[in-house]
């Protein structure tokens, strides 16, 4: 009996001992979640911290240049270290001076994680090149802008000289001055769009019209449209330069085409007031028109009228 009670004794102590030993465990393993819980983040808090979206960390995810520190098997809740801060914000910067997501990632599978000196001369190169494509279309945009200006504060009447240019033309009968639109941008413009043409900013483009006396329909017309230089002719586009026009009555019309009427009687009567003499073939500037303002009342053009 003395030894059953003893055996007892010793197995009870034992089964003492190992649930405290197992005690300890967990309570050592749930204090080490919680530490590591304090140190990672959910993707949600890791993209607030970082200012960047749950949609971007995922795509980096995607490319395999960021992949979370940890991703719950039963959850899939994903979470980041707080080291993992340092490489987003190297990413970032290397993003912002021009490196791709497939770039970063080749320099993070490089042990020095950062780019040589032959990829950052590219680099280099490339920006210059961007900032030389950038201030050539800054100088096309404030020219456009201050031609706007320009037909927007002119007055009633002004005389000015026209440069000499090159033109693409073209030269066909129409209808009527409806089918102007649809020549322009159905056929013309795909024709200089097929050569090649270049056209310097802000855009000059007039037609001149070669019938002997007005008439609605079957208008013998002639479009031209400046270019930067000549080109080789086609069934549909001729190239020529046209001479300078030292001096042209200059008349903003503002409304459809089929009152011009009354600019060209308003310009021909200021012409003869003012003693002067026709001295070429008229030109109509077009500046806004059906391509791009739906309502013909705010339609604008500029009749221009060589003079001596």
């Amino acid at each position: 009996m003395a030894k059953i009670v003893n055996l007892y004794k010793k197995s009870l102590s034992l089964l003492t001992r190992t649930l405290g030993h197992r005690l300890t465990l967990q309570s050592l393993s749930k204090n080490r979640s919680i530490m590591s819980n304090q140190t990672k983040l959910k993707i949600g808090e890791f993209s607030q911290m970082m200012q960047v979206t749950v949609k971007t960390l995922r795509h980096y995810e995607q490319k395999g240049l960021l992949l979370p520190d940890e991703v719950d098997e039963w959850t899939g809740y994903r979470y980041y270290s707080i080291s993992q801060m340092q490489k987003l914000s190297a990413i970032r910067d290397l993003q912002r001076l021009g490196f791709s997501l497939d770039e970063i990632k080749e320099l993070y599978e490089d042990d020095s994680h950062t780019p040589s000196a032959r990829q950052l001369d590219q680099k280099i190169a490339q920006t210059e090149e961007q900032l030389r494509q950038l201030i050539a279309r800054r100088d096309q945009l404030l020219l456009w802008r201050n031609s706007q200006k320009q037909i927007t504060k002119m007055e009633k009447f002004e005389i000015q000289s026209l440069p000499e240019i090159i033109v693409a033309s073209h030269r066909e009968v129409i209808p009527n001055y409806a089918a102007l639109g649809p020549m322009c941008y159905e056929k013309i413009g795909p024709e200089m769009q097929r050569l090649g043409c270049k056209c310097p900013p802000p855009g000059y483009c007039f037609t001149v019209e070669h019938n002997k006396e007005y008439t609605p329909t079957n208008i013998d017309i002639e479009y031209c449209e400046q270019v930067e230089e000549m080109g080789n002719d086609s069934a549909i586009i001729q190239f020529k330069r046209l001479p300078e026009v030292p001096k042209a009555l200059c008349m903003k019309h503002v409304g459809p085409y089929e009152r011009f009427y009354e600019s060209f009687t308003e310009a021909f009567r200021y012409i003869g007031e003012k003693g002067y003499k026709v001295a070429g073939q008229h030109r109509t500037c077009y500046i806004d028109g059906p391509w791009n303002q739906e309502d013909p009342e705010k339609w604008v053009s500029v009749i221009q009228i060589p003079i001596e």
